[in-house]
């Protein structure tokens, strides 16, 4: 199982950025999709969920600014964020999960710049 992660960089505040993680070697359709994120110093924290079904939650810090998508076809799951703000800096991490299994990423750095 890989999950690659992509798309992060350094940005101003207000920017936008489109985070990317492509699953090969599971059935991506079969697990909810996280991403979690984990700044200098803090504990690695949820930002985002997409179900099997296609429900969505986020944590508050990021809710009205970044939305997570699917796509079954590409075995992808997306992080569209916007109005980002220099908290929002942190290493961005997908994770593939069924419950009792779980497969990570690698990892993407963001950094939102005042």
């Amino acid at each position: 199982v890989q999950l690659q992660a992509s798309g992060g960089g350094l940005v101003q505040a207000g920017a936008s950025l489109r985070l990317s993680c492509a699953a090969s070697g599971l059935t991506f359709s079969s697990y909810d999709m996280d991403w979690f994120r984990q700044a200098p110093g803090k504990e690695r924290e949820l930002v985002a969920v997409v179900s099997v079904a296609g429900s969505t939650s986020y944590v508050d810090s990021v809710k009205g600014r970044f939305t997570i998508s699917r796509d079954n076809v590409r075995n992808t799951v997306y992080l569209q964020m916007n109005s980002l703000k220099p908290e929002d800096t942190a290493v961005y991490y997908c994770r593939a999960d069924a419950g009792r299994r779980y497969y990570w990423g690698q990892g993407t750095l963001v950094t939102v710049s005042s």
